[in-house]
């Protein structure tokens, strides 16, 4: 089957016709007819990229890394990714902090507004912050205990990422001859499951329309002015991330392409553009994990190999856009309180931030969670997270984006130093 429109323009399409709908529901008043008959099938088609991810996950790595030639090639890889991953994570936190401290959105806050919130709105952006475990909380969760049990929560991908792992290096470390019908199985399992993946895009624009119809009738409720207000309010803080996110997006990773690879950022975002409308709509870097491998592997030409293990391990472990967004956050909220933090507290949330997106789930809304970390670690109270719980969604849509941008970028520096980008393809060239 053959699309005769590209579905990252579907995609667009989909956008653009949810935006409309919102708007004219939120004046109409549609918000129940929404609600009932709209935002369900974008429900759908959250679950049927969720319904696939785990197995995505397990089936890619396990034959990504079965495929390696050796262990010594299996870890040379690993330490690139890794240390990429990190780099990256360090350098967001440290933008967020820069963008903040320059810019201080928390003097553009007043008091008046905080009164307005109550606890309860806390609990619904953190849950309880005093069940919430201390930064190295992620390396006791890194083992399961219950591998299936793991494999029935979608929060615990790291957990399910280990035993991957460990599966895969197990058969390379095995015999080859005894392991051979298992490479074959792993190999058509991960045919199946890219199939089921292209079967499961046909979907994408109907449920992007149906995510963004609903997430604005669910922003303005059921008086505008009130959210408008708020989101004005808001403004400056909002303003700081954004700025953030685009000089990650645009001047970081363009120059990290320049310097180390040799595809073009103009031909990169257009490869990767139907992956960040996807990210945008859904705000979940494991839901759009299958069309990332495949923009990544049928317009990049990235290697299987390479993408079926740094980009589900990154979908994990490496959360840029979550991280700066922490940071910024971090700084605002100290301002409101007007807490002066020193630049060893500063430090301590570069590291805090970096150890958080570790653990942080690749599910909408996880960032909010692990706010409460960062904030413990340097005092700050957590009852500040209620305050910008209601401009938390558009701003995780937008730092989806960059999280699987980044974990692209990646995939592509170890790629190229693998020497493994396909020569057949002059991406320099190309328009």
């Amino acid at each position: 089957m053959k699309r005769s429109i590209p579905l990252y323009l579907l995609i667009l399409i989909g956008m653009a016709a949810g935006i409309l709908f919102g708007i004219i529901a939120v004046h109409l008043g549609w918000h129940q007819f929404t609600n009932n008959w709209i935002k369900p099938w974008g429900t759908i088609f959250i679950n049927l990229l969720k319904l696939i991810a785990i197995p995505l996950i397990i089936v890619s790595l396990i034959n990504g890394i079965s495929g390696l030639d050796d262990v010594s090639r299996l870890s040379r890889i690993g330490f690139k990714t890794m240390g990429l991953y990190l780099v990256t994570t360090i350098l967001a936190v440290s933008i967020g902090l820069i963008a903040a401290n320059l810019i201080r959105p928390g003097n553009f806050f007043t008091s008046d507004i905080q009164l307005e919130y109550s606890s309860d709105s806390l609990s619904q952006a953190a849950g309880n912050p005093d069940s919430v475990s201390g930064p190295l909380q992620f390396i006791v969760n890194l083992i399961p205990d219950n591998i299936f049990d793991a494999l029935t929560d979608n929060s615990r991908m790291l957990q399910i990422i280990f035993f991957s792992l460990l599966f895969g290096v197990s058969i390379v470390l095995t015999n080859q001859e005894k392991t051979r019908q298992l490479r074959l199985l792993f190999e058509s399992l991960n045919e199946v499951v890219m199939r089921m993946i292209h079967l499961i895009m046909y979907a994408a624009p109907i449920g992007v329309f149906a995510l963004i119809a609903s997430i604005t009738t669910d922003l303005a409720g059921q008086n505008s002015s009130d959210t408008y207000a708020l989101f004005g309010s808001l403004g400056m803080y909002t303003l700081t991330v954004i700025l953030g996110l685009v000089f990650l997006i645009f001047i970081v990773y363009p120059v990290a392409l320049s310097m180390f690879t040799n595809v073009s950022p103009r031909q990169f975002f257009k490869a990767m553009s139907p992956a960040q409308l996807l990210a945008f709509s859904t705000s979940s870097s494991a839901a759009t994990l299958p069309m990332t491998m495949q923009c990544c592997e049928e317009n990049l030409g990235l290697k299987k190999e390479v993408t079926s293990f740094v980009l589900p391990l990154g979908a994990t472990i490496n959360m840029d856009g979550t991280s700066l967004y922490q940071a910024v956050a971090a700084i605002f909220l100290a301002q409101i309180y007007q807490m002066d933090l020193s630049f060893v507290q500063q430090l301590t949330i570069i590291l805090t931030a970096t150890l958080a997106s570790i653990g942080s789930a690749a599910v909408p809304g996880a960032g909010m969670i692990m706010l409460v970390i960062v904030l413990s670690s340097v005092g700050i109270p957590t009852e500040g997270i209620a305050l910008i719980f209601a401009v938390d969604r558009p701003l995780d849509m937008l730092r989806t984006v960059v999280n699987i941008t980044g974990d692209s970028v990646v995939a592509s520096i170890v790629n190229i130093s693998e020497k493994q980008l396909d020569t057949q393809i002059p991406l320099k060239s190309q328009p």
